[in-house]
């Protein structure tokens, strides 16, 4: 979270002032020195644990067809190659955005040398635009004109682009909280307005004799449902925020949980179509996933660049997205469990009922270099509360473990679940 700054063309009104030399290069690098190298080390931890058990499934334990299987591994190719383009142009962009005055200071590190140092801001925007071409490219290897998942899969990135759009201009414009809650609803008219597929949900089978049927048609009120879970998948990667590496690190850890389902529900489905709606959601998650690593060894403790509204709205949408057009949007949301609890203990303060101040960061502490929890409604707090006060690296940690727990736990309750339930 970057208490925002930014330079300014002109000075105040009124105010005698001479023109300023024009600056040099020597200048212009005292100023803005270059931002950290990426951390390579944690990024390739954690490619090591996850490949592991992914391409277990892919090429092991599940039988899973031949062009299917070419398919998933062209898109995981592109999305490699999109890796080291996102880590190279960072950098470049970075400086850029400094140029702009888009920068900001790290309010967990006030009162230290690191908190007077200017960070650069909104660097979702490369990741953002690095996905969208990868996603592109990805059409002319799978999808034929007459494909009948061309046409959903580019409403899905009409609504991913709107909503990088809408993030950065949040970025820029920064927009009051009750304007956000707007800007995913405004994104997901592409997504809602394509949608051709079902709008029937399967009643769980204890309430099939209360209800009276297996299958309930919604119509209009699942693309309603549709347009609200956009809005809450967006929101919520965006106020679970204010930690090194948390809003990166926690759209990490979902994309790779649920990459391992959709494989799990490829390798265990017979049904055609039901296997293309999870490539569907593969084809665009690996995506999200090499790019967010590359921007995670940049954004890890301690930060050299701030991702901005632009990422969080941008890595929302696109689960969101993969949850409606996959259908699984009841197990996305188990994904998401932190973000529900964070958003229940946010609810007062978001709706106005108790006092919302701008920032609703932990405590920060210069002589120990520890964080402590306050009183807002925010699940970093809470967690401090209760465990006591921790360093940002070691909370980020701890939150990111307790984000992996709760997908954990949704594979946990689908299996046990799984004949019973539907």
């Amino acid at each position: 979270m970057a208490a925002r700054k930014r330079t300014s063309a002109t000075t105040a009104a009124g105010t005698d002032t001479k023109p300023s030399p024009p600056q040099t290069q020597e200048t212009n690098t005292q100023i803005d020195p270059p931002i950290s190298p990426p951390k390579k080390g944690i990024i390739l931890k954690f490619c090591i644990f996850f490949s592991i058990p992914y391409f277990y499934l892919l090429y092991q334990h599940y039988k899973i067809e031949e062009d299917l299987k070419r398919s998933i591994l062209v898109n995981a190719a592109l999305s490699v190659a999109g890796f080291f383009v996102t880590l190279r142009m960072i950098p470049v962009a970075s400086r850029y955005v400094l140029k702009r005055g888009l920068f900001g200071f790290d309010i967990n590190k006030k009162g230290t040398h690191e908190g007077t140092v200017k960070v650069p801001e909104s660097l979702g925007i490369v990741v953002g635009i690095v996905f969208l071409v990868l996603a592109i490219l990805f059409q002319y290897f799978n999808f034929t004109a007459d494909s009948n998942w061309l046409v959903e899969y580019n409403a899905a990135l009409a609504s991913i682009c709107f909503m990088i759009l809408l993030g950065f201009v949040d970025d820029v414009l920064d927009v009051p909280w009750r304007v956000k809650l707007i800007l995913p609803s405004i994104a997901a008219l592409p997504l809602l307005m394509a949608y051709a597929g079902n709008t029937t949900i399967i009643i769980p089978k204890p309430l099939v004799s209360y209800v009276g049927q297996e299958v309930l048609d919604l119509g209009w009120v699942y693309k309603l449902y549709m347009g609200l879970l956009a809005v809450f998948c967006t929101n919520s990667i965006n106020i679970h925020a204010g930690l090194n590496g948390l809003e990166v690190g926690q759209t990490v850890v979902i994309a790779s949980a649920i990459l391992i389902h959709n494989l799990m529900q490829i390798g265990a489905s017979s049904d055609p179509e039901y296997k293309q709606a999870h490539a569907f959601s593969i084809y665009l998650v690996q995506p999200l996933l090499a790019t967010s690593l590359a921007l995670l060894s940049y954004n890890w403790y301690p930060s050299s660049v701030f991702v901005g509204d632009t990422y969080t709205y941008f890595a929302g949408m696109t689960m969101a997205v993969v949850g409606i057009l996959g259908h699984y949007s009841e197990t996305l949301l188990i994904f998401f469990l932190p973000q529900v609890l964070n958003f229940l203990l946010s609810l007062p303060q978001l709706s106005g009922y108790v006092k919302c101040p701008r920032h609703r960061l932990p405590r920060f502490n210069p002589e120990t270099g520890l964080l402590t929890g306050t009183r807002d409604g925010t699940l970093v707090n809470f967690y401090l509360r209760i465990f006591g006060p921790k360093s940002e690296k070691l909370l980020c940690i701890h939150l990111l473990l307790v984000q992996a727990l709760g997908c954990c736990f949704c594979f946990m309750l689908r299996y046990f679940l799984a004949g019973w339930y539907k």
